[in-house]
């Protein structure tokens, strides 16, 4: 009997040993979804995507689109909500829910998507019992490694309702719950901050040992939050005390043994972790500021209220002692001092509930004034010849740093001829204290025929309380050619 090269290369090929051929993951196609036990609450799974395909018809709901996919699906016993997470080996990774509502692939409806394009790690879907969920799972491109995926059912928070309230005893005191599948209860009131009702609510008795006042702050992990507090003992005799959103606090005052019920939800249909934190109501802080900063005699100095309160509630009063026997009430009273001298302010503020602070401040009353008394200017001139001009400054207060600027009058108005800077000391009897400059007349001057000097002084490092008497401008000097 011949045995021909070809035959007896296939009987060496079936006795030596060889590399199986690679096979799709069991759960390729839409037909061999894997079946997960509603009855088990969470479901991880990790299928190796290598070989993994795309079957016709297929749809898609994620960014990219699929490349390869594995599938799953779940008939729910008890409604309810479901957590779909995705955590693959590989970057360009998905997972999708649908809801089987006609038959094979063309009768699926889209529920959601976890996709790398949006950084969405997982999602949540709502699931009747009785219904049946495809959960689809892959890479949107080519890729090689496992497709990891974890579905878990998520019942609602043991304090989901009223009559199910945690109990809180003494502060501070911090909760966290999921309240992903936080409902809305028949007869549950609206909480009153303006945005209509939650996504789902969770309550919280808080029943404090010690009569102050305390705030309340919630925050969804991820989302805007409000929490609402109320009196009473049911559900249809619930009395607001107030309510905050966005993550502010809520401070409201409470007497020991009385139960306050606690409202807390996300807002814009927001859903997930949800925290909690009740502390003693901090204090306010007092805090105030004036104008003019340096004030003189002369002044209405304006005071202003900068008090806050870091528990929300707000300042209700402040009421001033002004340092020197005066005093006023409200955010912005004006006074004006009688004499220089140091004054203490002190503002006290209160808040609603009764919380106070209070605040001590120096005030200097400090009145600088300096005036041009004198001006000498010649009475003529010539083209070339230099004159002195003299400005005399009196000061009856404080010694004093003052700049002087002489200007002289030219075709585009004055021109500055000089500046002079030295001290001014307190001088009395009419007594000044003098700035010499010297000027040069020009044929520019003797064109027009004449110049008329301007003298300005300034305080270096203070402010002039009379502003009016620091400028002088002198009768006009005849020039000749």
């Amino acid at each position: 009997m011949r045995i021909t090269i070809a035959v007896l290369a296939g009987m060496v090929a079936l006795l030596l040993p060889g590399t199986a051929a690679a096979v799709p993951p069991a759960n390729d196609d839409f037909a061999n979804a894997t079946a997960i036990d509603p009855s088990s609450g969470s479901y991880s799974e990790s299928v190796q995507i290598d070989e993994a395909t795309v079957e016709g018809g297929e749809p898609g709901q994620c960014y990219y689109g699929n490349s390869q996919t594995v599938w799953y699906s779940i008939t729910p016993s008890t409604s309810g909500l479901y957590r779909l997470s995705r955590s693959s080996s590989f970057y360009y990774q998905f997972a999708a829910a649908w809801e089987q509502t006609g038959s094979g692939l063309t009768g699926l409806s889209a529920l959601g998507c976890a996709t790398w394009a949006f950084g969405t790690n997982s999602i949540t879907f709502s699931a009747q019992a009785g219904k049946t969920y495809y959960i689809q799972a892959g890479a949107s491109f080519t890729s090689s490694g496992s497709s990891a995926i974890t579905l878990e059912f998520i019942g609602p928070p043991a304090n989901d309702d009223f009559a199910n309230a945690t109990s809180v005893g003494s502060v501070p005191y911090s909760d966290s719950v999921d309240a992903t599948a936080a409902s809305i209860e028949s007869g549950e009131p609206t909480p009153p901050c303006g945005y209509g009702q939650s996504s789902g609510s969770v309550w919280y008795a808080f029943s404090p040992s010690v009569t102050d006042s305390y705030s309340v702050q919630s925050q969804y992990t991820g989302f805007w939050s409000q929490v609402a507090v109320y009196t009473g003992s049911s559900l249809n005799n619930l009395t607001s005390l107030g309510c905050r959103t966005f993550g502010s606090m809520l401070t409201f005052p409470a007497e020991a043994g009385q139960t306050y019920y606690l409202q807390l939800g996300g807002l814009f249909g927001g859903r997930g972790t949800i925290n909690l934190n009740i502390v003693e109501a901090p204090d306010p802080v007092a805090n105030f500021g004036w104008y003019p900063g340096d004030p003189s005699i002369f002044d209405n100095v304006g005071f202003s209220d900068f008090s806050y309160d870091p528990g929300g509630a707000g300042i209700q009063t402040q009421s001033w002692s002004l340092g020197d026997g005066a005093a006023a009430s409200g955010c912005c009273p004006t006074h004006r001092y009688a004499a220089d001298g140091t004054y203490e302010v002190t503002l006290a503020v209160t808040t609603p509930d009764g919380r106070s602070a209070s605040l001590s401040r120096q005030i200097e009353v400090r009145t600088h004034d300096v005036a041009i008394t004198k001006l000498q200017v010649p009475q003529s001139g010539t083209v070339g010849q230099t004159r002195q001009v003299v400005v005399g400054l009196s000061n009856k207060r404080y010694g004093e740093t003052v700049q002087v600027q002489l200007f002289k009058s030219g075709p585009n108005g004055f021109e500055l001829v000089g500046i002079l800077t030295q001290s001014v000391p307190v001088r009395g009897g009419g007594r000044t204290t003098d700035f010499k400059f010297s000027y040069t007349f020009t044929s520019a001057d003797a064109t027009l025929g004449k110049v008329t000097f301007k003298a300005v002084a300034s305080l270096v490092g203070a402010r002039d309380a009379v502003p009016a008497d620091n400028e002088a401008i002198a009768l006009p000097t005849k020039v000749n050619g």
